[in-house]
């Protein structure tokens, strides 16, 4: 081949999410987005099942939010790490990060302890990593009483529900369907 041969790359085929690289997948305090003891503070919690209905017992979900005033800078001190071992600490317990990261249980269960979005962005993003995806799924979870915005209203009301967590006790509930028939599966996003 010549240096004025226009060269043809094939993109490279992707491959199925995990297994995960142990190193900060999870992370110490990784769903405990709040700061600890905040007055403020909501537990949203639910399962992620696969398409026959089973509980996916080594998903990780993404979370980033807007703080309740409505700042999407968030704040650093998600990841600390000890310097003296090099031990990774997690998070430090006082900031309101914006980002947390939950791997679910053996039953397929996940919980985030946040502090309840902005009225502007009212909803928390979710990024969605589990084994069989070739891609990471995005969603979003909107509290109970928030009102519709562009994307709730582009929705049949069916599938908005599939985007509400509903109220369950003194938390919230969200379970993610990865697949299924309408509305049951999760309605994502697509950002290509």
């Amino acid at each position: 081949m010549s240096p004025t041969d226009e060269l043809k790359l094939e993109p490279t085929p992707s491959q199925t999410v995990g297994p995960f690289f142990g190193y900060a997948l999870p992370f110490p305090g990784g769903p405990d987005v709040a700061p600890a003891g905040h007055p403020d503070t909501i537990t949203v919690h639910g399962y992620v099942y696969d398409g026959e209905g089973r509980p996916i017992p080594d998903a990780i979900l993404d979370f980033w939010q807007a703080g309740p005033d409505g700042s999407r800078a968030g704040s650093p001190g998600s990841l600390r790490v000890d310097a003296a071992n090099g031990e990774l600490l997690g998070r430090d317990g006082v900031r309101f990060t914006g980002f947390g990261r939950a791997a679910t249980t053996g039953d397929g269960h996940w919980a985030l302890h946040t502090l309840p979005p902005a009225a502007d962005t009212p909803y928390i993003a979710v990024g969605v990593f589990a084994r069989g995806l070739l891609h990471h799924l995005y969603t979003r979870i909107y509290l109970p009483g928030t009102p519709d915005d562009a994307l709730l209203s582009s929705l049949t009301p069916e599938r908005r529900g599939t985007l509400r967590a509903r109220q369950d006790g003194r938390a919230y509930r969200f379970d993610v369907r990865l697949q299924g028939e309408e509305p049951e599966e999760t309605v994502f996003l697509d950002f290509a």
